[in-house]
């Protein structure tokens, strides 16, 4: 079953950036390629549950700021240590200009 929620306009999100974005007391990161497409993630890293929104963005990777862990945003696979966790990820659509994810 889908549910799509309202992220953010998008617009907001810069390309190779990614913003973050709460619901229902769970955090999110939406992040814009360098392609043009949008995707989120979980966004607290899985292995010290620090904000991926403070971290950096290159290519299709972003890097925890705490202890420089990485992940493919686009498939959410941890690439390497300290990551032991993938993240969860969640489709996304992009409708009058508005970046909608699926929380389903």
């Amino acid at each position: 079953m889908s549910n799509w929620v309202e992220a953010c306009a998008a617009d907001e999100v810069e390309e190779e950036d990614v913003i973050r974005f709460d619901h229902e007391g769970r955090t999110f990161a939406i992040f814009r390629s360098p392609e043009d497409e949008y995707f989120a993630t979980d966004g607290l890293c899985t292995h010290e549950r620090v904000h991926l929104a403070d971290g950096l963005v290159m290519d299709d990777v972003i890097e925890c700021p705490k202890h420089n862990g990485r992940f493919n945003y686009k498939t959410g696979r941890g690439k390497g240590a300290p990551i032991c966790v993938d993240l969860k990820t969640y489709p996304v659509r992009v409708e009058g200009g508005r970046v909608l994810i699926d929380l389903g």
